[in-house]
């Protein structure tokens, strides 16, 4: 695979929505490309798409009551229900550190917007929690890789 098509790849994967970069990285990783590059590429992906939900929150709410309204759906999504029982638990600093991994960053965005969570708190917890999760996962892949590159035996 030419190298420039995974990485830009990888960037298109981490930016689509419920495509986090916590599975882009593995994939990544295990398709050949470096584990650094393709970390900072996963992250920036997904930390664009992100930063674009949070400014537009307002017309998301929008269209998301239209379409909710069209399908004549009155009640909370199983998500849903899922993201407020963190930010009832752990608020919005919560529901920024574990919604990537249990909802996904995207809708974890739009739940804390919409329980009252402001455009810069979301900005600032939703970029540590990525840059956070990236490193997480850089970390355990090229373990992973390594363990199992080498029969389970780091030292030798």
């Amino acid at each position: 695979m030419n190298e420039t098509i995974g990485y830009v790849m990888a960037f298109i994967l981490a930016a689509t929505p419920f495509f986090e970069m916590v599975a882009v990285i593995p994939l990544g990783v295990i398709s050949g490309l470096n584990t650094i590059p393709v970390t900072i590429v996963a992250f920036l992906g997904n930390l664009l798409t992100v930063i674009i939900v949070i400014l537009m929150m307002t017309k998301i709410k929008a269209w998301l009551k239209r379409r909710r309204e069209a399908k004549g759906k009155e009640g909370s999504t199983k998500r849903e229900n899922r993201a407020k029982q963190i930010w009832q638990r752990y608020g919005l600093f919560g529901l920024a550190l574990i919604g990537p991994i249990l909802i996904g960053s995207h809708l974890a965005v739009i739940m804390a917007m919409s329980f009252g969570g402001t455009k810069k708190k979301m900005t600032v917890y939703m970029t540590g929690s990525l840059l956070l999760w990236a490193v997480v996962t850089a970390v355990g892949t090229h373990l992973g890789v390594e363990f199992f590159m080498f029969d389970g035996n780091w030292w030798g």
